[in-house]
């Protein structure tokens, strides 16, 4: 009866180190997901400014002499148009995150904030792909 009692104790204690690793392990991968979101927020303001940049440029370029800057047109219109989308990409990525998992297990949580890091990892990137696209354009 004691070695069974033992066991139990023991397997309790087992659970309960495995839940509280896990719940460790998502409060790590939580902070990496806001961290990304964090690292690009602070630029959002410059994507919205260097679209109209580069759009107001391709005006200009298209009233001047449209056939002869043709490529050029067109590589500044597709960088803006990759700067709005990774705005618009940051928006909807924040709007669908959740920061409570209320009825999630453990595990749960892990799989999602594992998913939610993929997505946010491609924010990320994007905004820096656009901005780097622009910067480039724009000297």
């Amino acid at each position: 009866m004691k070695v069974r009692f033992i066991c139990c104790v023991l397997a309790s204690m087992v659970f309960f180190y495995a839940c509280d690793a896990q719940k460790k392990e998502n409060e790590k991968l939580k902070n990496e997901v806001i961290a990304l979101h964090d690292e690009v927020m602070p630029v959002m303001g410059k994507l919205e400014s260097f679209q109209k940049d580069l759009l107001k440029e391709a005006t200009a370029l298209n009233q001047k002499d449209p056939a002869l800057k043709k490529k050029q047109i067109a590589a500044l219109k597709s960088a803006a148009k990759d700067l709005e989308d990774a705005y618009n990409g940051m928006f909807v990525w924040m709007r669908q995150f959740e920061a409570e998992y209320e009825g999630m297990t453990e595990e749960e949580i892990s799989i999602y904030l594992k998913e939610q890091k993929e997505e946010v990892e491609k924010v990320n990137a994007d905004i820096k792909s656009a901005l780097e696209k622009a910067e480039n354009l724009k000297k």
